[in-house]
């Protein structure tokens, strides 16, 4: 591999792991935000939320606009703008600010998320592009994990404000990088533009999580949520109407007639729904109820990210010498188990989730490389950087889905036990079991699904 096409890889997993430790980093700084900036338990969750909603709904209209406009160019406008709204969520004085700033930092990197993998797709083929994959798909279990360890370190040893103003050095250098580095690249025949579906689903994923996150303190019954679950409903269904009748849909729906693409957007989807509300459910626990401080509690999330990082390299090995479901399925079927492990936690020695966190590293660590390579295994190579975009638009959902509704779940116990840690206790083991409980039923969803399907990057 050439000197060029090894910066190329390096810009591209250091943007993603940037962007990706923005959802994690911000776990065991969420008590010191509640406290400098005032915020309540829902002002919290929107600072999780708001980047990964945003994420989400803008992740496909960033493709489309990159195999349009040029990659490379719509990579370096999404690190300006998540690199300037680093800065604004830094210098944040109020939860609504931040919130806010937290969304448009989340359209920053949707560009940079989706014109990332059709740069590498473009950059790399064959065997090349099965080590370049792999190197990404590491670095996203990787920067998962890390999050709360740098978060933490940060916290204590500046404030939690430098989470997001360390981006601001890193973002420009990336940039220069970019720019004198990577190579332009666009379709020759790029697509329509779905305008119709992007705002549709966006605002179906707004409405919902809004309605999740708001429905403990509005009522579930009461007339704002039921509007917003009401409106979330018709917007999705209006979402696949657009979508089985346009020329160029962002989603097309016929790809769901192939198995091993619906499993593995299912376990996209699932695995987001418990990998991440698990990180930060335990971190608040640590916390509030344990009373660790935002470091303590990095160090003692890291064994999770141990196990990950030895876990991680030999899965990507085994990605095209035996069939997905065995390394995605059995990964989310390990990380339900791991859960239940954990189910039943009361305030007291934080040692007695060494088994399951370890149990959930393993599975972290079959899942993350292994989803990279089925991402652009199960559909025809000229459609693989859409598939993988596709399933990378699942995996925020299932982040921002999965934090606000463990989240309302949460926050309900907690408030019924008047958030002492007997409280916070109940509703994290509350999490654990309904996320458990999801991560198992989808493994058993996408085994049969998956199939034989091996990578074939």
């Amino acid at each position: 591999m050439n000197r060029g096409r090894w910066l190329t890889l390096g810009v591209v997993s250091v943007a993603t792991a940037m962007l990706l430790l923005d959802v994690t980093v911000v776990y065991v700084a969420l008590p010191a935000i509640q406290k400098d900036l005032g915020a309540g338990f829902a002002e919290l969750q929107w600072v999780v939320d708001a980047y990964t909603v945003t994420l989400a709904a803008t992740l496909l209209a960033a493709g489309s606009l990159a195999d349009r406009y040029g990659r490379r160019a719509v990579f370096v406008a999404g690190l300006a703008v998540f690199t300037g709204f680093s800065a604004t969520c830094g210098l944040a004085g109020s939860p609504m600010v931040l919130d806010i700033s937290r969304g448009l930092q989340g359209i920053g990197a949707a560009a940079m998320f989706s014109a990332s993998l059709a740069i590498l797709a473009n950059e790399f083929q064959d065997r090349e592009r099965g080590f370049a994959l792999g190197i990404w798909g590491a670095i996203t279990g990787i920067a998962l994990a890390v999050g709360p360890l740098v978060g933490g370190l940060v916290v204590d040893g500046l404030s939690w404000r430098w989470i997001f103003l360390i981006n601001l050095p890193l973002g420009l250098i990336l940039v220069l990088v970019t720019i004198r580095s990577v190579k332009e690249s666009r379709d020759d025949r790029p697509r329509r533009l779905d305008l119709a579906g992007m705002a549709s689903f966006g605002l179906a994923c707004l409405f919902l999580v809004t309605a999740l996150i708001r429905g403990n303190d509005e009522g579930w019954g009461s007339p704002p949520i039921v509007t917003a679950l009401a409106a979330a409903a018709l917007l999705f269904g209006l979402f696949v109407g657009v979508e089985a009748r346009t020329r160029d849909p962002m989603l097309p729906l016929g790809w769901f007639r192939v198995p091993a693409f619906t499993g593995t957007a299912i376990v996209a989807l699932a695995q987001s729904v418990a990998i991440y509300p698990l990180l930060l459910f335990l971190a608040i626990y640590f916390q509030n109820a344990l009373g660790f401080s935002a470091t303590g509690t990095g160090l003692r999330l890291l064994p999770i990210t141990v196990v990950i990082f030895l876990v991680a390299p030999v899965a990507g090995r085994f990605t095209s010498r035996m069939p997905l479901r065995y390394l995605l399925s059995a990964g989310l079927l390990l990380l339900g188990v791991a859960m239940l492990v954990m189910h039943g936690i009361r305030p007291g020695e934080w040692t007695e989730l060494l088994p399951g966190m370890l149990l959930g590293g393993v599975a972290i660590g079959l899942i993350s490389p292994s989803l990279a390579a089925a991402m652009v295994s199960v559909l025809p190579v000229e459609q693989s950087g859409r598939s993988s975009g596709i399933n990378n638009t699942f995996r925020q959902v299932g982040i921002a889905v999965g934090i606000a509704g463990l989240g309302a779940l949460f926050d309900q116990r907690v408030t019924e036990a008047a958030g002492d840690a007997a409280g916070i206790a109940a509703g994290v083991n509350e999490v654990l079991l309904v996320a458990g409980i999801i991560a198992i039923a989808a493994a058993l969803i996408s085994w049969p699904l998956l199939g034989d399907q091996r990578s074939t990057a």
